[in-house]
């Protein structure tokens, strides 16, 4: 097993556009060829575009770009320019009169951060496919990590900054990967050694809150006094699964968020994972499903650790 670029997966072009001084963002993966995809949510408040036709009931059977974006749901509006791209590209679901490009999208809470007014638009979604590319996964303050936080609990004051991040692997011909944009309300562990890397700063601001505890304690307090959160992310794979299997995979890669966001899927977050076959490689689905969920625990690690600070808030490099 060796560890590869995400972009390596074959038939996926990743693009990022972001504004820093607004603090927003969003990233495409493109499938030109198309790609068969599911999709799990578990969020309480997601923000989502194009999910229901991943039904393995519904018609359609492959997509042709994934979008993930900040603005919350203003942020939906970058699709129209992913799909203006592909159709210049005479890519999409074939209508007779043209080709409707099939893009699915989620979108994450970072109007807290920068400037409100700003947010992914059509223009924005456009410039994704621009700087599309299969050379390298950039990380950190980039395209839809441009303007995510963690930690929240306690209001902004007290969050850290977090951002984009990307992990992927190879056993024989089998490649996994993930691509996450990490907004959670709580804290980020790293599973492999159990260290808290963020989370809701104490007083002084150099070390760290638990947001569980924080939680437990005020069990009773029902207002949502959350300023917005939601991580989305990608799993993509050269296996070749249909519609029904790629939705498990989806699903499978949901113990990555488990297993380091605490707590994870709440009421506040709209936690949503897309999954991708582009290939032909056979694979059994449990295998690509535990790889799943181990790529994007590390790709949330990785969201983290290569992100620097932004609008004033501390990151992971600032603590540790």
């Amino acid at each position: 097993m060796k560890q590869i670029e995400f972009t390596d997966i074959e038939g996926i072009e990743v693009g990022h556009a972001q504004n820093l001084n607004a603090a927003t963002g969003c990233t495409v993966m493109l499938c030109g060829d198309g790609a068969t995809a599911g999709v799990d949510v578990r969020g309480g408040a997601p923000g989502t575009r194009e999910t229901d036709l991943l039904n393995p009931v519904n018609l359609v059977q492959k997509i042709h770009a994934v979008m993930l974006a900040g603005g919350s749901a203003f942020g939906l509006d970058a699709a129209a320019g992913i799909m203006q791209y592909l159709e210049e590209k005479k890519i999409g679901f074939d209508v007779g009169v043209t080709r409707v490009p099939i893009v699915c999208g989620a979108v994450l809470f970072d109007l807290t951060l920068g400037d409100f007014k700003i947010r992914p638009d059509k223009e924005m979604g456009y410039s994704a496919c621009v700087n599309a590319t299969k050379k390298f996964c950039s990380q950190g303050n980039v395209g839809a990590g441009t303007g995510a936080t963690v930690g929240k609990i306690l209001g902004m004051n007290r969050a850290m900054k977090s951002g984009l991040g990307c992990y992927a692997l190879q056993v024989g011909d089998l490649k996994v990967g993930a691509l996450v944009a990490v907004n959670c309300l709580g804290d980020v562990i790293d599973p492999e050694t159990g260290k808290k890397l963020a989370g809701p700063l104490s007083v002084d601001g150099k070390t760290l809150a638990d947001t569980e505890d924080i939680m437990i304690q005020a069990y009773a307090d029902k207002k949502n006094l959350f300023s917005g959160n939601t991580t989305i992310g990608v799993v993509a794979t050269n296996a070749t699964f249909d519609k029904a299997q790629v939705t498990k995979l989806a699903s499978m890669a949901q113990n990555g968020y488990a297993r380091t966001m605490r707590p994870a899927h709440t009421m506040v977050d709209g936690d949503t994972i897309f999954a991708l076959s582009t290939g032909d490689v056979s694979a059994d689905l449990s295998v690509a499903g535990l790889l799943a969920a181990r790529v994007m625990e590390r790709a949330v690690v990785n969201a983290v650790k290569n992100t620097t600070s932004l609008c004033g808030l501390k990151s992971y490099s600032d603590i540790f």
